[in-house]
Parts: structure tokens; C-alpha cells; sequence
């Protein structure tokens, strides 16, 4: 697959030039509405496994009292202080990258980071989120039905994963999303890095648009704790679709139930987590990770509150 040749070169180059901490993991989550992620438990408990120190801090701009930083002085920081690196979720992953100084090839891509390794004075920005999502798929959707697909949001996260489920084979790909310029620039974006597949821009969702799919993908939101809801109308499911969801907190969206209701196949976002914090955890500390024991943690973590 064309993504994990890239992340390959990518580490190959990472260990060429740089050199990670050896005993201490400092890291972090940006991001807005996190505090009911996984991916802090996730990082420190592998660090644990490989005998290495760790920190790892949610930095919520949700909760901030007072005056909100903004994203650059939040890299400085963090930077400055002698964290490896940070972690970048919604709604960060594309307004991070011209803090950067150098992007690996699959975030050049892609256009989309989530993954900033701070090492010898310079920024590295990465995409693991593209390889979380095939994976995901290629073990939890086996044999599904690859040739009509709606991918919902074309954001940080719907960038990479517009490139994974090219690489994975789907011949078209229809992209939604609520600014239809974004959409667009997506598609062009796709037009010139996979020109296999063949992707258009859909501008409203209705019986005739989602007619003949295979499946759908939300890459929004949409679904989570603080953005309750679905992003796909539940009248406009049919049994034959697989639905697939990268939100995994609550672990089951609005989206999945009313799939799973009517007798579709699902993929939840929770292996999309997994597996790209096993790549991100092997750019942060030059380990390999162990995405079944990242899969126990995640499975074992208590949410706050108890829940």
C-alpha cells in the first residue's frame, strides 16, 4: 500500500537524523472537547511496557478560563519546556501545519497533521491518522464492498481519510461536507494524489445521492459528547451499506446505532484511534508500539465521571 511505503521512508528518516528521548515521554493532546480521550492512557501505558517515563497532558482549548492562547504560543510552550511532542485532533490538524518546519510525505499529501515531533530545534509534522484508518479498515471490514462510497467531511481528519480509502481501493468516492468549497478543494486535492480513484463533490444528501452505495464514512465530528447527533440521515440508511465512524468517544455514536439498528455492518472509530496512536507513540519515542496493547488499554479505560 502506498501509505505504508511512506510512513516507512518517514521513519527511516526520522532515525537517520534524529535521536529520541531514551527514558522520558512528554506529551500532549491539542485539540477542542477532549477531555474524554483515550489517547493520553494509550501513550503512557505503552511507555510503561518499554520501561520509559511518561507524561502526557490533554490540552483542551475548551477549558481554558481566561484568555485562550492560540495555537502557536501553545507550540512554543510546549516546545520550550522539552516535550517530545503533541498530538493534534479536531480542530487543529490543518491550521497547525504552517507552524511547522518540515512535513513527512504523507502530511505533505494529505495537507493534514496530527502528529508534531519536536527534535534537535525544529518542528516535524506527520499524518497518522491516513494508516490508523486503513488499517482499521483492512482488519475490521474485510471483504466489504469497495465500489460506490460517501465520505462525510472534508476537514483535517476527512483529508486523511479520503486518501486512505483510496489506497484501499474504492473506485468512487462521493465528499460531503456543509462548506462546499472545502469539499471541492478536497477533490482536487484527491484528483492529483490518487487519480485512480474517481471523486466527486456532493452539495446535499438525499435518496438519490446516496443510491447504490456501498458504504459511509463520517470523518466529522459529529456524534461526539459535546457534538451530539448524526451526521447521515437515519431515513436514508439501507441494511446493504457498511457505515464506518472515526469519532470514538462515546464509543458508539448516533451514526452506528442507527446502523447497527437496521442491520448494517459498522466500524467504530476505536481502531482508527488505536492504530494511529501506535505509529504516532513509534515517532515520539523511536519505539515500536504494540497496537494490541494499545487495544487493552483502550478497552480498559474508565471515562471521567466514572462512566
Amino acid at each position: 500500500m502506498q501509505a505504508d511505503t511512506q510512513l516507512t521512508q518517514d521513519n527511516v528518516l526520522e532515525r537517520k537524523c534524529l535521536t529520541a528521548s531514551e527514558d522520558m515521554l512528554l506529551a500532549g493532546l491539542v485539540g477542542r472537547g477532549i477531555q474524554r480521550s483515550r489517547t493520553p492512557e494509550m501513550h503512557m501505558a505503552e511507555a510503561s511496557a518499554h520501561g520509559i517515563r511518561s507524561v502526557y497532558k490533554i490540552i483542551d482549548f475548551d477549558v481554558f478560563s481566561g484568555r485562550e492562547p492560540d495555537l502557536a504560543e501553545i507550540l512554543s510552550a510546549a516546545e520550550m519546556t522539552g516535550f517530545n511532542g503533541l498530538n493534534v485532533t479536531y480542530p487543529f490538524k490543518i491550521q497547525v501545519v504552517p507552524l511547522l518546519d518540515q512535513l513527512s510525505a504523507n502530511a505533505k499529501a494529505v495537507g493534514s497533521v496530527n502528529t508534531v515531533v519536536f527534535r534537535d530545534g525544529r518542528r516535524y509534522g506527520h499524518n497518522t491518522d491516513l494508516w490508523g484508518f486503513a488499517e482499521s479498515f483492512r482488519r475490521g471490514m474485510e471483504g466489504a464492498a469497495r465500489r460506490k462510497v460517501l465520505l462525510i467531511g472534508a476537514g483535517g481528519a476527512g483529508v486523511a481519510v479520503a486518501h486512505a480509502l483510496a489506497d484501499l481501493g474504492i473506485e468512487n468516492l462521493l465528499v460531503f461536507d456543509i462548506d462546499p468549497i472545502r469539499a471541492a478543494r478536497l477533490v482536487a486535492q484527491l484528483k492529483i494524489n490518487r487519480p485512480a480513484t474517481t471523486t466527486e463533490v456532493v452539495d446535499h444528501l438525499d435518496a438519490g445521492t446516496v443510491s447504490g452505495l456501498d458504504g459511509i464514512v463520517n470523518a466529522t465530528p459529529i456524534g461526539m459528547a459535546k457534538a451530539p447527533g448524526s451526521a447521515f440521515p437515519a431515513e436514508l440508511l439501507d441494511q446493504a451499506m457498511w457505515v464506518a465512524d472515526i469519532v470514538y468517544f462515546p464509543l458508539e455514536t448516533q451514526l452506528l446505532k442507527d446502523a447497527r439498528k437496521i442491520g448494517c455492518r459498522i466500524l467504530p472509530g476505536s481502531g482508527m484511534a488505536i492504530f494511529q496512536a501506535s505509529r504516532s507513540f513509534e515517532l515520539l519515542t523511536d519505539r515500536p508500539a504494540d497496537p494490541e496493547r494499545l487495544k487493552t488499554t483502550f478497552d480498559n479505560f474508565v471515562e471521567p465521571g466514572g462512566t
